[in-house]
């Protein structure tokens, strides 16, 4: 087993994932654009959405993993009793949580959009999308303790293709969108918690082969159990601090029309690379990170780190170049349809460039933040998360009526660099991770190479400039042409410089 191979299956299922939801989102953007109808139905996917983030991409898996194995290496049926009693309490405090939401929804939309409230048609309409996408939170979030079970036996492929059902539903009653005019939101947000079921059942069928659902509601809180609860609320605010700046933005975009919906758009682009540079390396290494803490394997240890880094730098840095260079052709490109026009375009497209310069910052928080979760440390990476929340806030909120929702991404990568700096000093001091002797020269070559990819990508969008035009119809097949040579020659770039080796990588635990 390699970190390669390992991210590889992983990696594959979630760029599937990714490319339906692009596609999803086109015809989101066709059907509903920036308008009113968009701005609602965003706010009431985001927050189903923010938790699909949280708990299913690494933040559960963070807390779990570590507890999980180290009963996995005393013994499995001790596995099997500690997995079950996290099952119940979650069950149990899940339904609580969303029956209690519900019949609070009015109250809790207008924390989320409390910008909505002066408008009632809005607010009401809100409130009625997100009763109905709501219960997508407990279905993901049961899934997500399915998938980090999966992950800790180093089966990576389900839980990454388990989002997959998501985009298929959706993007099925998107195709029926031109029949049901403005129920289409409404049809949409079932279609979320339906999803979200489906998603749990898939799941469960590959997870029958190590755990077993028992019910047991007379609950047993042990010591190991309260252990892991009390590591689950830090790691979830940590590891998912990218996403709660995000829903951060977007309450604060509701006062802004449209605002929601350009945020949403220029968050879409972004996630595919994050996925795999920062989740996705971060999700499979975690399990093997713990085992070697556990028999104190510095070697490996230090192995692990370095390449996890390093094939996270290899995949970010890039990848952000090119989203300042073809912030706007890119937009245009994928989302540039009948009711997502120029303005949208040129609004969404702000938005993604200052995404793009905290991109890399968002890939080191998840790599950082895993280091010191095998180490069974959740609360540092919490309090400086909390500072980092704290800063984009206030930033935010400063700003927001001097120069509008343009702040809130300016804001996210402001606080994302600095929360990652801080997470790398904290690392550092405390002995918990060093560059071993190639790690910066491979990290020099890795810049040049992107900033060499940059130049390219450049030079194509100027030679393509009339087939990206707005009005052109197949901008987005000279758009995909432009990022695959742009990806071949950085590829070519980083091989001829010893950027990339395969046996670099190609790291056995």
């Amino acid at each position: 087993m390699n970190l390669v191979k390992s991210t590889g299956p992983f990696g594959f299922y979630t760029i599937i994932s990714r490319l339906l939801g692009y596609f999803r989102d086109v015809l989101i953007a066709i059907f509903l654009g920036t308008s009113f109808l968009a701005d609602v139905f965003f706010v009431a996917f985001r927050i189903p959405n923010t938790f699909r983030r949280l708990f299913a991409e690494g933040t559960f898996n963070a807390a779990f993993v570590p507890s999980y194995t180290s009963e996995l290496v005393s013994s499995k049926p001790k596995a099997k009793k500690f997995a079950n009693e996290i099952f119940n309490l979650l069950f149990l405090g899940l339904m609580f949580l969303v029956l209690l939401v519900e019949i609070f929804m009015p109250l809790f939309v207008s924390l989320i959009a409390p910008g909505f409230v002066e408008d009632k048609k809005k607010i009401d309409l809100a409130v009625e999308l997100t009763r109905l996408t709501f219960p997508f939170l407990m279905f993901i979030s049961l899934s997500s303790f399915f998938a980090a079970i999966l992950n800790s036996h180093n089966k990576f492929a389900a839980a990454s293709a388990a989002p997959i059902i998501l985009n298929i539903v959706l993007i099925m009653i998107l195709f029926l969108g031109r029949y049901l005019d403005d129920s289409l939101i409404y049809f949409l947000s079932y279609g979320v918690s339906i999803a979200g079921f489906l998603q749990l059942i898939f799941l469960y069928k590959f997870v029958k082969n190590f755990y077993e659902i028992k019910f047991n509601f007379k609950l047993k809180i042990n010591n190991k159990v309260k252990f892991f609860f009390k590591k689950l609320l830090p790691s979830i605010f940590s590891s998912g601090v990218t996403q709660i700046n995000i829903l951060i933005g977007t309450i604060i975009a509701s006062f802004q029309a449209s605002a929601v919906s350009y945020l949403y758009y220029a968050d879409r682009i972004y996630q595919i690379n994050l996925a795999i540079a920062g989740i996705a390396i971060g999700v499979v290494v975690l399990p093997q990170l713990s085992k070697h803490i556990l028999s104190k394997d510095k070697t490996k240890i230090i192995k692990i780190q370095n390449k996890a880094l390093e094939l996270s730098m290899f995949l970010s840095l890039p990848a952000s170049v090119a989203l300042l260079i073809g912030a706007n052709e890119i937009i245009s490109a994928l989302f540039g349809y009948g009711s997502f026009n120029e303005i949208s375009v040129y609004n969404s497209s702000k938005a993604l460039f200052y995404f793009a310069l905290g991109l890399p910052a968002f890939a080191l928080i998840k790599i950082f933040s895993t280091f010191f979760f095998a180490n069974h440390d959740t609360k540092t990476p919490f309090y400086i998360s909390l500072i980092s929340v704290i800063i984009n806030i206030t930033i935010s909120i400063y700003y927001f009526k001097i120069i509008g929702f343009i702040i809130i991404p300016i804001a996210t990568t402001i606080s994302s660099w600095l929360n990652s700096i801080i997470l790398f000093f904290y690392l550092k001091n405390r002995n918990l991770f060093r560059f071993n002797e190639i790690f910066i020269t491979k990290f020099l070559k890795i810049v040049f190479a992107s900033i060499a990819m940059g130049f390219f990508f450049k030079y194509l969008i100027l030679i393509f400039e009339n087939q990206l035009d707005y009005d052109y119809s197949t901008k987005s097949f000279y758009l995909v042409l432009s990022v695959f040579l742009s990806f071949i020659f950085y590829l070519f770039i980083s091989i001829s410089i010893k950027a990339f080796k395969y046996q670099d990588i190609k790291l056995r635990y």
